[in-house]
C-alpha cells in the first residue's frame, strides 16, 4: 500500500478526531457501561483505508490518556484495529461493516472491562456478570455504530472520492 503525505494526514486527522471525541465525552467513554461517541467513526474504513491506522492510533491515545489499565489499552486498541480492518473488508456492505465494532469490542473489550473494572481482585469469576459486561459493551457499540455511525457514513458519502483515496 502506497503511503502519501495526504494519506498520512488523513489518518492523523482521524486519530485526532477519535481522541478528541473520546476525551470530550470521557464520562460515557470508559467504564462498565460504555457509550463511546468516537466509535461512530468506525464506519470511516468503508470510505478510506487511511481510517484503519487512524482509528487504531486514536484509540491507543484515547485509552492511554483516559487512564485505562495497560491491558485495556493494548486489548481495546487491538479490538479497534481488528474491527476497522474487517469493516474495510466489508466496505461494500455498510450494515455488516457496522457490526464489526459490535462484535470485536463485545468479545474483547467486554471481558477486559469485567476483569479490569468490575471484578474485585481475588474474587471468583461470575460468568453472569462477565456476560453482562460483554453485552453492555456490545450494546453501546451497536447504538453508536448503527444510530450515529451509519447516518454519518451516509452524509460523508457525499464527499467526492478524490478527497478520500489517493
Amino acid at each position: 500500500m502506497k503511503r502519501t503525505t495526504r494519506s498520512l494526514t488523513r489518518a492523523a486527522l482521524i486519530a485526532a478526531l477519535y481522541l478528541l471525541l473520546t476525551i470530550v465525552f470521557q464520562a460515557i467513554s470508559f467504564g462498565a457501561v460504555q457509550f463511546r461517541i468516537s466509535e461512530a467513526l468506525m464506519l470511516l474504513p468503508v470510505l478510506t483505508v487511511d481510517a484503519v491506522p487512524g482509528l487504531f492510533v486514536g484509540c491507543v491515545l484515547a485509552n492511554l490518556l483516559g487512564g485505562g489499565v495497560w491491558y485495556d489499552v493494548v486489548l481495546g486498541s487491538i479490538a479497534t484495529l481488528l474491527a476497522a480492518a474487517f469493516a474495510r473488508r466489508l466496505r461494500k456492505y455498510p450494515f455488516a461493516a457496522a457490526a464489526m465494532p459490535v462484535l470485536f469490542n463485545g468479545l474483547i473489550v467486554g471481558p477486559v472491562v469485567y476483569f479490569a473494572y468490575v471484578r474485585a481482585p481475588g474474587e471468583a469469576v461470575n460468568l453472569l456478570v462477565l456476560l453482562s459486561s460483554v453485552g453492555t459493551v456490545a450494546l453501546g457499540e451497536l447504538v453508536v455504530c448503527y444510530v450515529l455511525g451509519l447516518p454519518l457514513l451516509k452524509i460523508l458519502r457525499r464527499i467526492p472520492a478524490e478527497y478520500l483515496e489517493d
